[in-house]
């Protein structure tokens, strides 16, 4: 294991509480308190003058002085992570107006590694870069490779990708690589998780960040490089609060908003954004970290952030995309083909002067690199237009009427060549074949089953229920956000229906932003006519409007054009018949019609089939179920259970798994004794076609499963007879 050294002795960290003062006075430890003065008395690390506000806005505009020059916020920072801004020049960088570039921690440290940088005096020479430099710490990566490392009070201990050898990325380690590279702006190292874990798992990585926090600070010693603080807490208001307070007594230069855009919703992020940053000094620069698009960015300004990173300027550039002031192209479209204009009229950048829509699109059609190189750079230069404008709209008085003209634009796609919307077909008929439209008399639509009465997604609109029970629950977002990992995500959507599970998923991974990884979705049905009859009838059940249904109906194959990775496939006919054509899956939606309906795939007989196919997989399958009987059968078939959130009418539903490990990882509400106890007293104890001799046996297999077996010998029940 490599290890760097550090620059004081390992210490015994004071615990750290959540209320930092105490009658105006600074609760920290004495021995931080000598260097802390000497840090507010010598700031000229890093200078922050405020210069306006926004009236009816909490947007401001400032000046940010680094030993590499000042720089006007608000301001966006294009993301260079290996000492270079993808398909960009450093040239072209300065012409657009960029500032600040990101770097990265982790990924320097392996290549070219700290003792390049300090043989070429730091990243600024070594890069033949003369503006600022900010160094994320490698905190991402923690979260972004959960497959490829090991977490500890210590650090994160990674197996490197370039030749395979240990490498421990502590507070320590982090900051005195940061040192070596020599940024303007270092990061403190911190545990993200997903935005949208459970509050036991949030609070852990958010006290641990804290204690990082400190760790680093010491660290850094008497570094002329500004440190930047990262306030996490997920999506718990209350542990953002302990977060910031906490945070906001160490001597920090600036404050960081880490834990978003990483699973949760725009609405959600804004909200959590808004109150985060109310918690933070008025005196000191807000960054939030890897966020977003214009209107991500425009609204997060609005809510008082300073300073903003993201790989979607060039990384949607890569696919041909371009943001306008005539709204978001996709120059793949085959109307840019002779499209004799600039990219953006308003655009003063050196491709939309130089270069016609014609032309991108050709060099995007063939894989060219330089149109990622020209769309990038007219993509860098939109961004920083853009921040120039809301900072001179607020230094004039007018964000306000800035912020609303903005917004509306920054919403839209192609306002010279819209894409033509699905043709809105009346309803030729309410019923086909064995289904029939039900409308809900809370308004929306969904599919009836006429023989057996049951009605998909009853009681909630089909695309939230959807969401609520498959998407969010697995954590897609999250997932879809793993790097490292070349090979496609893989959901079985079991039992298709109305495509609400898989279209749900297809949403998700289109609002992702930037995904880290392929998603391919396998789709099981062996009667189209649910879904033919929704997409005919598509103005009851818009969420169809899209390409993907109608592709999976005509061929059976979709695959997205403008979000490479994405496809759907379609295997019809009976899932017990075609599973194993199918590769073994990661995610399964399992959403049959009930054992009433479609007995044969609620047994244990289906389940160990659907288990052999994990093949010693890390696999969840999550269900709308709750019965005693299915839970049963996934036991005996050697899956793991838990409670799913409630559904409906459904108090509570199922998630099965392989690893209970993995699975206590994740904080999932695993099935214990209480469970146990219920089930013997069941009438649904034994599959209804179990012989009385053997149903000794089964009781053994159940009660041996590993999330029973270390408690069931002190539960004081017995075996049924």
């Amino acid at each position: 294991m490599i290890l760097w050294s550090h620059h004081q002795p390992p210490v015994q960290w004071p615990k750290w509480g959540h209320r930092p003062t105490a009658g105006g006075k600074c609760l920290f430890p004495a021995r931080l308190l000598p260097w802390h003065s000497r840090l507010l008395k010598t700031s000229a690390c890093l200078q922050f003058k405020l210069l306006a506000r926004a009236s009816g806005s909490s947007a401001r505009a400032g000046t940010l002085v680094t030993r590499h020059g000042a720089v006007r916020t608000p301001l966006f920072m294009p993301v260079g992570t290996q000492a270079t801004v993808k398909a960009q020049t450093q040239e072209s960088l300065h012409e657009s107006g960029s500032q600040i570039l990101l770097a990265n921690t982790y990924h320097l440290l392996l290549r070219p590694g700290t003792e390049v940088f300090r043989a070429m005096g730091g990243i600024h020479r070594f890069m033949s870069w003369g503006g600022s430099v900010l160094t994320d710490s490698g905190g991402y990566q923690i979260f972004s490779l959960p497959h490829s490392r090991s977490m500890g009070e210590e650090g994160a201990v990674f197996q490197s990708y370039l030749d395979g050898r240990s490498i421990l990325l502590s507070p320590e380690t982090s900051i005195a690589a940061q040192l070596a590279i020599g940024s303007d702006i270092m990061m403190v190292l911190d545990q993200c998780v997903p935005s949208t874990v459970d509050r036991t798992t949030a609070q852990a990585a958010m006290e641990l960040t804290h204690r990082w926090a400190l760790r680093s600070l010491t660290a850094r010693g008497d570094s002329p490089s500004a440190l930047f603080a990262i306030v996490q807490g997920a999506l718990d208001l209350e542990l953002r609060r302990q977060s910031a307070e906490t945070l906001c007594a160490m001597p920090f230069e600036g404050f960081a908003i880490g834990g978003l855009a990483v699973g949760e919703s725009k609405s959600q992020r804004e909200e959590t954004c808004a109150f985060t940053v109310a918690l933070l000094p008025d005196h000191l620069p807000r960054y939030l970290m890897g966020v977003g698009t214009p209107l991500d960015l425009l609204e997060a300004v609005h809510r008082g952030v300073d300073m903003f990173d993201c790989i979607i300027p060039t990384q949607v550039a890569q696919r041909g995309g371009a943001f306008t002031s005539r709204g978001f192209l996709q120059l793949r479209r085959g109307v840019y083909k002779t499209a004799d204009e600039a990219l953006d009229p308003a655009c003063g950048c050196p491709t939309c002067r130089t270069h016609s829509r014609a032309y991108l699109h050709h060099l995007t059609k063939c894989k060219e690199t330089l149109g990622w190189q020209l769309i990038g750079r007219h993509n860098i230069h939109f961004y920083h237009r853009l921040m120039d404008g809301i900072r001179g709209a607020i230094l004039n008085g007018s964000f306000e009427a800035f912020y609303r003209s903005q917004r509306d634009i920054l919403a839209v796609d192609d306002l010279d060549n819209p894409v033509t919307p699905m043709r809105r077909n009346p309803p030729r008929s309410l019923s086909l074949g064995a289904y029939r439209i039900h409308t809900a008399r809370e308004g929306f639509s969904s599919i009836l089953h006429v023989s057996s009465g049951e009605i998909m997604h009853s009681r909630t609109a089909p695309m939230d229920e959807a969401r609520a029970l498959y998407i969010d629950q697995s954590r897609l977002s999250s997932r879809l956000l793993e790097a490292g990992n070349p090979e496609p995500l893989k959901i079985w959507d079991v039992g298709l229906g109305g495509a609400a599970n898989a279209m749900a998923a297809i949403r998700c991974f289109e609002s992702a932003g930037p995904s880290l990884r392929p998603l391919r979705i396998v789709s099981f049905e062996n009667d189209l006519d649910s879904l033919r009859l929704a997409f005919r009838n598509s103005d009851l059940f818009p969420y169809l409007r899209h390409g993907g249904p109608a592709a999976i109906l005509k061929s059976g194959f979709w695959q997205s054009k403008s979000h490479p990775g994405l496809e759907w496939i379609l295997h019809e006919g009976d899932f017990l018949e075609l599973l194993e054509s199918a590769d073994p899956p990661d995610l399964i939606f399992y959403d049959m019609f009930s054992g009433k309906t479609c007995a044969p795939a609620w047994t244990g007989q289906a389940f160990e089939r659907v288990m052999s196919r994990c093949a010693g997989r890390d696999v969840e399958l999550f269900t709308y179920t709750c019965s005693t009987a299915s839970r049963v059968a996934m036991l005996a078939a050697g899956f793991g259970l838990a409670r799913g959130r409630n559904a409906g009418d459904k108090e509570e539903t199922t998630i099965a798994f392989t690893s209970l490990e993995a699975a206590m990882r994740r904080g999932r509400d695993v099935l214990g004794l209480d469970w146990l106890a219920r089930w013997e007293r069941s009438a649904a104890q034994f599959p209804p076609d179990l012989d009385p001799p053997a149903r000794e046996d089964f009781a053994r297999v159940i009660r041996s499963r590993p999330q029973f077996l270390s408690r069931h010998r002190t539960c004081g029940t017995s075996p049924a007879a």
